[in-house]
C-alpha cells in the first residue's frame, strides 16, 4: 500500500475542491494513483470534484501575430506572474509569434535559431532568451506554438493568459466572435464527431460508475450513461455550445454561423500553464537554507 502523504492530499484537494477527508479516502482507495483518485472523486461527488480540475499554476503569456492569411499563436512560460508582466518578456513573446509566422520554424529549437536582437542580446532569439534569463534572474521558455497559412484568420487574446486562433471562411466579425467564445467556453472539438475517443470513453466510464450507484435496472442504467455522454458531447463541441452572445440564450454557435454564412475550419486554444505541474515551493525551508548558507559563508 502506497503511503498517502499530506502533500498528496493537498494536491488532490487543489485539483478538485473536494473535502480533505474525501481526498484522503480517494487516494487510499486508488493506492496513491492521483489520476485514479481524481476520477473516483468525480464519480462520488459529481461535477464538484471536477470544478477546479483545469486550474493551473505555471505562469507566462500567450502571444499572437496575424498578417493577412499567415499567423501564429505561441505560449511562452516564466516562473512567476511578476516576470510574465515584464515588458522585455512580453516583447520577446510577441517577436517570437511574428518570427514563427514569417519563417515557419519546424520546432522550438529551430525557432530559437532565428535571427533576432533585443535589449542588447542576440543575434538569435535563443540568445535573447538566455540574455533575459541572466538579466531578470528567472527561467523562461518557449513551450508550444502553431503556425497558420492559407486561410482567413481571426485571433483573440483574453489578457495575456488565454489565446485563440480561428481559421474560417465567411464573415470576419462572426469568426472573431467565435474566437472570443472559444476563449470563454473552451470547447475541445469543432463538432461532437471530432471529440477524441479517449475523452468520450473516460466520460462514459465516469457516467457508468455514477449510474450504477443508482441501483436502477441495467437497461435504465444504459440509457442514463448514453444520456450523460450525449450531454457531455454537446458541452464540449463548438458547434453545439450555446453561443456566448446569443440574444435568446439558446442559439448555438453552429446556428449563428449558419445565419452568418460562415464556416469554422479549425481553432487552436492556448491557456497559459495548461497541463503543467508547478512545484510548490516550501518558503520556510528556502529561508532556512539561505540562513544556513549565510552562516557558512
Amino acid at each position: 500500500m502506497a503511503a498517502i502523504t499530506a502533500s498528496m492530499v493537498a494536491e488532490l484537494r487543489a485539483k478538485t475542491d473536494a473535502p480533505m477527508m474525501e481526498c484522503k479516502k480517494a487516494l487510499t482507495e486508488a493506492e496513491g494513483d492521483m489520476a485514479k483518485a481524481e476520477e473516483l472523486l468525480r464519480v462520488k461527488l459529481g461535477t464538484k470534484a471536477g470544478k477546479a480540475a483545469s486550474r493551473v499554476t505555471a505562469e507566462g503569456v500567450v502571444a499572437s501575430f496575424v498578417d493577412g492569411n499567415v499567423g501564429a499563436l505561441i505560449e511562452v512560460n516564466s516562473e512567476t506572474d511578476f516576470v510574465s508582466k515584464n515588458d522585455s518578456f512580453i516583447a520577446m513573446a510577441k517577436a517570437a509569434a511574428e518570427l514563427i509566422a514569417k519563417h515557419n520554424p519546424a520546432d522550438v529549437e529551430a525557432l530559437g535559431a532565428l535571427a533576432y536582437e533585443q535589449d542588447g542580446f542576440g543575434p538569435t532569439l535563443e540568445e535573447v532568451r538566455k540574455g533575459l534569463i541572466g538579466k531578470i534572474g528567472e527561467n523562461m521558455s518557449f513551450r508550444r506554438f502553431k503556425r497558420f497559412a492559407g486561410s482567413n484568420l481571426a485571433a483573440y487574446l483574453h489578457g495575456t493568459r488565454i489565446g485563440v486562433m480561428v481559421e474560417f471562411d465567411g464573415d470576419a466579425a462572426a469568426a472573431k466572435d467565435v474566437a472570443m467564445h472559444v476563449a470563454a467556453m473552451k470547447p475541445v472539438a469543432l463538432t461532437s464527431a471530432d471529440v477524441p475517443a479517449e475523452l468520450i470513453e473516460k466520460e462514459r466510464s465516469v457516467a457508468a460508475a455514477k449510474a450504477e450507484e443508482s441501483g436502477k435496472p441495467a437497461e435504465i442504467v444504459a440509457k442514463m450513461v448514453d444520456g450523460a455522454v450525449q450531454k457531455y458531447l454537446k458541452e464540449v463541441s463548438l458547434a453545439d455550445q450555446v453561443f456566448v452572445k446569443a440574444e435568446d440564450g439558446k442559439q448555438t454557435v453552429g446556428a449563428m454561423l449558419k445565419a452568418k454564412n460562415t464556416a469554422i475550419k479549425s481553432f487552436v486554444l492556448y491557456v497559459v500553464g495548461e497541463g503543467i505541474e508547478k512545484k510548490a515551493d516550501d518558503f520556510a525551508a528556502e529561508v532556512a537554507a539561505q540562513v544556513a548558507a549565510a552562516k557558512g559563508a
